[in-house]
């Protein structure tokens, strides 16, 4: 089910969030405009953000409150404090055939939650990534995406904000590589 799939996301992200030191948030990420506080800020304005989008924000709404703060004093609290309003966003009636403005193009809320569900997942690497951590990503939700990335991203603008290029000589060994190359990450 699509929910479980986020949720496993979030649950991922959690684990390597709970480890963040006292001195690890002014750490560099593989995002190179983010540090480690401003990527937990994204993924939790993003879910927040895409509740936004399942009650009728537009898409300069969600670009509008994109970099606002969300973490307060708290950032563990306010992160799976936000996976958890999100998902129940999704899991209303009705949300998932509800067509959303997405700032990339309309779409439905399954395919929003798709979306969403990537990237929390390919963030989870970068945190990891930032933090030194074990960065094997949950295996069942890397082979969905590999097997479904063109159906989540169809039509949607994508650009550079969104995906970098993959790696110059970057050779994808695994399909955890894969996906990640995709997003213009370099998993060396």
């Amino acid at each position: 089910m699509s929910l479980d799939r986020f949720l496993l996301a979030g649950k991922g992200f959690e684990q390597h969030l709970r480890a963040v030191p006292p001195d690890g948030w002014d750490a560099p990420t593989p995002c190179a405009e983010w540090d480690v506080r401003a990527l937990v800020n994204h993924m939790t304005r993003g879910n927040l953000n895409y509740i936004g989008l399942l009650r009728g924000a537009t898409r300069e709404e969600f670009l509008a409150a994109r970099d606002a703060d969300a973490l307060g004093d708290d950032p563990v609290t306010a992160f799976t404090e936000s996976v958890r309003a999100c998902a129940a966003a999704f899991a209303e009636d009705g949300a998932l055939d509800r067509v959303v403005d997405y700032p990339l193009g309309e779409l439905t809320g399954r395919r929003a939650l798709a979306v969403r569900t990537a990237d929390s997942t390919v963030h989870t690497w970068d945190l990891a990534r930032a933090l030194g951590a074990d960065d094997t990503l949950d295996p069942g939700l890397v082979a969905w995406i590999d097997e479904n990335h063109d159906d989540i991203f169809a039509g949607l603008a994508l650009n550079s904000r969104v995906f970098a290029d993959p790696p110059a000589g970057v050779a994808a060994q695994s399909r955890q590589d894969r996906v990640l190359t995709r997003f213009g990450r370099d998993p060396r």
